[in-house]
Formats: C-alpha cells, structure tokens, sequence
C-alpha cells in the first residue's frame, strides 16, 4: 500500500496514515460503499456491500449481472468507502457538534478473480461476514459459482480519516448547556432461527458470531 497518496484537504490533523491503524478500521467494519458512475445511465451510484480484506487488498463478490459489477469487470473505476461511527458528539451550539468516527477511502480500478483464486475470494469474504458458515453450510454449487463474480481492490490509492474525544467549544465552555459524547457501537443481537430450523441447536459458529 501506499502512504497515501491523496492530500487530505479539509482538517488533515484527522489523517491517518499508519497501515495497521487502516487495516484495523477496514477489518472493523462490516460494509463497504462502492461509488462509481453508471455508464448506462450516466450518473453517479453508491451501492453497498458486503466485502473481506485478503492482505493488501479488499475484495467483494456480487451477481454476474449486477451493473455495479458489470461496470467494475468492464474497468470502471470506483471509490470504496467504510465507515465506522463511534459516537454523537453534542456540543454547546449544533455548529459545534460533530461525530467520532473512523474512515477508509479507497481508490481504482478492480481486478476479477478467476479460477481458484475466486474460490479462495468468496471464502475469504464468507469467512469475514459469518466465520464458520462456509465449512458448516452446503457447498456452492457450479451455476452458483458462475452467476457469483468476485473483485479485488488493492489497496494502493487510500485516504482515511478518524475523530475522537468531545465537542470543540471552548468558547462556550461556560454556558449552561450539557456538551459531551454519546458513544455509539454496532453489536450483533440474539440470533433469529428461520421457522424451518427452529427444532435445531444453534451451531457455535453463529453462537460465537452472536457474542462478538
């Protein structure tokens, strides 16, 4: 990966340029939006995914007809962001207000995986979604294998942003209104059974991801 390439124009002190502190955010968060513009109809689209992070590259999988996909195995160029919120930070005035969060940007043009090389792609991002599930569930079969396209993203061209800590009003810090933050944090809830598998222990795959 590069040292990012791209200047942060706006509050750069935010930049992050440390690869582990990027990896982290990229393995922390759970979709990626894919911007990009729709050469059928001429206009800018941002369609969200499911995606893995296999070294120094993220990869995706969708439908072989999907345009998103069809565009990206045509050499559209994207732009794939995640976003991670920590927090609602409330100051003094709705001026001053901001968000704590963490942020990847990554810029290119995909590769498609072929051969087993795809094989070993959707694994990777079955195994980030729901680690467990490609070993237990049933094996894909060859027309699902067809209709599946994976991409990769290398991660060469990247900015990433991050926020932390409380409001910034310390020119209103004596008025009485309350400032602070409201943490915020994505957690996985009680696991839902389909009505046909209601009668069957819950496997300790999806237990573990539950827990998480």
């Amino acid at each position: 990966m590069s040292e990012n390439k791209r200047e942060i124009g706006r509050k750069p002190q935010r930049g992050v340029e440390d690869r582990a502190e990027i990896y982290a955010i990229l393995d922390a968060a759970t979709v990626v939006h894919i911007g990009f513009v729709d050469p059928d109809a001429n206009e800018p689209v941002v369609i969200p995914v499911a995606y893995g992070r296999d070294g120094d590259r993220i990869i995706f999988h969708g439908s072989t007809g999907s345009r998103l996909f069809m565009a990206m195995k045509a050499g559209a160029r994207v732009c794939a962001t995640v976003t991670i919120l920590d927090g609602i930070v409330a100051a003094r005035t709705p001026f001053n207000s901001s968000m704590n969060y963490r942020s990847v940007m990554v810029f290119g043009v995909p590769e498609v995986i072929e051969g087993d090389a795809k094989e070993a792609a959707l694994y990777a991002v079955s195994e980030r979604l729901i680690p467990g599930l490609w070993d237990a569930g049933r094996e894909m079969t060859k027309k699902e294998f067809a209709q599946t396209m994976a991409v990769a993203l290398k991660l060469d061209d990247v900015t990433c942003k991050k926020r932390s800590g409380g409001p910034l009003d310390s020119e209103d810090a004596e008025l009485p209104i309350w400032a602070g933050e409201i943490p915020f944090r994505e957690v996985p809830g009680v696991p839902i059974p389909d009505p046909a598998a209601a009668h069957l222990p819950i496997p300790d795959y999806i237990k573990r991801l539950s827990q998480r």
